[in-house]
């Protein structure tokens, strides 16, 4: 029999129904692999106790035929996401040692389905960055490699590179993510899998620790779009308890599953053909709209004229909100606080996010906290709020006409640890191709798409209309079909 860490989340949930091995087996199987695979760095707490008794719960329903949708299926949960009674830190030292006393919406929704947990898994600080390199627990390494014989440690992206990397790795077979400016869609190509970013509100941001209120969004990570449909349907849903969740029932992604988008209009934005953007990239994205094609969809190229100030329109709004949200880690009520032997209560504040903060974490608050102060708000953020809105009725009347956009993921492959965390500026331009979905709010999905001249993946991303998740898998499912990217990392961890 295939080894079941070889299976993804559709096979594990139809093997425990078919009773070809039990969700233990399943769950001690990956367990073995989270602890084979630590050299990655990709988990920050294992919790297998957690695993085996969801797996032994799933095995009881079984012999009830009670299943559940998720039964017998071990995931990975990112570090941003409060699990109720286990460490959650958002990758930051300021939060060490705290244990929520509640569950997050969209974990909690998974774990009702009957999914179990391995672990909390890596991630940049408060989820700013794009190498996994800003966490205070260490980078998270990629299971890939270049094939040009040498040994430089890769990044798996970010700010879900735990995530990514333990997908990639086969340690998990599902895992969540989030996404404010792509951080699902990039690490998803770096690694070679598949993640979606839906529609901003399907997901509940309840119990996600905030970075940028208005754009975080939670959403699956796994080997293959049909996992994806299978994860965000369990993941999301109305809640209450959050004022900016949809008030909307869930569709049935994965029974709508088709990879029948014949007539179908995909667009092509000439604004996203950008300079220094490496041949490799577009080639593989010809390659895609040939794909496209092939599989019966027309292709137009259409413009978004405004793309061109969404990453600095985003690296104002986002650092701004971050500004507000950080402002709550005082060292006052909960995760670390440093008292000085001298001085009071501000004093107290200043050693505590002195201590507790990292330095990407630091400039980003510095930055908003620029934005917003008196005199630079008008001229900053509320500029940046104006564009935000031209970028989304771009969107709009290009949707008017097409029904998906087929663009690239990321400018490049997956890069070597250390070599952009110097420049800032560098790495904040990761995210060019995945902002503009994330300030309009619509669902977006990466797909692997091929691999470049150093045997590295290469992703492209799908577009779709505002609540039209289920064009978007099925665009991304016709894409994966004709694709055939079978390529996976070689162990050498």
């Amino acid at each position: 029999m295939t080894s079941i860490t070889e299976l993804g989340v559709a096979a594990i949930r139809d093997g425990v129904k078919a009773g070809s091995f039990s969700a233990r087996e399943a769950a001690q199987a990956y367990i073995g692999a989270v602890e084979a695979g630590r050299p990655l760095n990709a988990f920050v707490v294992e919790t297998p106790e957690h695993a085996l008794a969801a797996a032994d719960a799933a095995d009881a329903d079984r012999a009830a035929g009670t299943l559940k949708p998720l039964s017998g299926v071990p995931l990975g949960i990112k570090d941003l996401f409060c699990t109720k009674g286990v460490q959650t830190t958002a990758g930051s030292r300021i939060l060490e040692g705290y244990k929520p006393v509640y569950e997050s919406t969209v974990s909690g929704n998974l774990f009702a389905a009957g999914a179990g947990m391995l672990g909390k898994l890596n991630m940049d600080e408060f989820a700013m960055g794009s190498s996994n390199e800003t966490s205070a627990y260490g980078n998270v390494l990629s299971p890939w490699r270049r094939n040009d014989g040498g040994n430089v440690a890769l990044t798996p992206g970010g700010s879900s590179g735990g995530s990514a990397s333990a997908v990639a790795a086969r340690l998990a077979p599902g895992v969540t993510g989030t996404d404010t400016g792509g951080s699902i869609r990039q690490p998803a190509a770096f690694t070679g899998i598949t993640g979606i970013k839906p529609t901003y509100g399907r997901c509940s941001r309840w119990g996600i620790v905030a970075f940028a209120s208005s754009l975080d969004q939670a959403g699956p990570m796994a080997r293959d779009v049909r996992d994806c449909a299978i994860l965000l349907e369990a993941m999301a849903g109305f809640d209450p308890k959050d004022a900016t969740s949809l008030d909307l029932p869930v569709p049935n992604w994965e029974a709508a599953l088709s990879s029948d988008i014949r007539g179908k209009r995909i667009g092509i934005p000439k604004e996203y053909r950008i300079d220094g953007v490496p041949a490799e990239i577009d080639a593989v994205w010809e390659q895609g709209i040939a794909r496209m094609r092939d599989a019966g969809a027309e292709i137009v190229e259409v413009s978004l004229p405004h793309t061109k100030y969404a990453l600095p329109a985003y690296y104002i709004i986002a650092p701004a909100e971050a500004s507000s949200n950080l402002a709550r880690y005082d060292g006052v009520r909960y995760g670390l606080r440093v008292q000085p032997e001298q001085g009071g209560l501000n004093d107290m504040y200043e050693a505590t996010r002195a201590a507790g903060f990292g330095a990407e974490v630091k400039r980003r608050i510095m930055i908003g906290t620029y934005v917003l102060s008196a005199g630079f708000y008008d001229a900053y953020f509320n500029q940046a709020q104006k564009v935000r809105a031209l970028i989304a009725r771009d969107f709009d009347a290009v949707f008017q006409d097409v029904d998906l956009l087929l663009t690239p993921t990321a400018p490049s492959a997956a890069f070597g640890l250390g070599e952009k965390l110097a420049d800032p500026i560098a790495m904040y331009l990761n995210d060019v191709f995945a902002v503009p979905a994330s300030l309009a709010g619509l669902p977006a999905i990466s797909v692997p798409a091929g691999l470049d001249g150093q045997g590295l993946p290469l992703g492209l991303q799908l577009i779709g209309r505002a609540l039209d998740e289920q064009s978007v898998l099925n665009a991304a499912l016709a894409f994966e079909e004709r694709a055939g990217f079978t390529h996976r990392a070689e162990a050498w961890w």
